[in-house]
């Protein structure tokens, strides 16, 4: 219980490092952007001017994973390159779906 407490105070804490909280912000951004372009049917798929606004949160949340990387290679130092590649991906499919219509 005391590990799990950890991790969502680390969460919330904007001074400290946090892998969870920059890929959240991206996928959160992700489905909001989704769900703005009217997803679930396809035959409603339109741009909004509002999704827009998920293209800073997707940054942040790319600052914020860029953050946890360490100067030393290893495997974590890899781990965080390959969601910086997705996050890249999620901003490129957000500016695509605000682009589209």
């Amino acid at each position: 219980m005391g590990q799990l407490s950890q991790i969502f105070r680390g969460i919330f804490r904007l001074k400290e490092k946090s892998l969870v909280r920059g890929v959240g912000l991206c996928l959160g951004a992700f489905a909001g952007s989704l769900r703005l372009a009217g997803f679930p049917v396809i035959e409603t798929l339109h741009g909004s001017p509002w999704q827009l606004a998920m293209i800073p949160i997707v940054c942040w949340g790319m600052v914020d994973t860029f953050r946890c990387l360490e100067r030393k290679w290893s495997m974590y130092h890899a781990g965080v390159l390959i969601l910086l590649y997705s996050e890249l991906m999620i901003l490129a499919a957000v500016v695509a779906l605000w682009i589209y219509p």
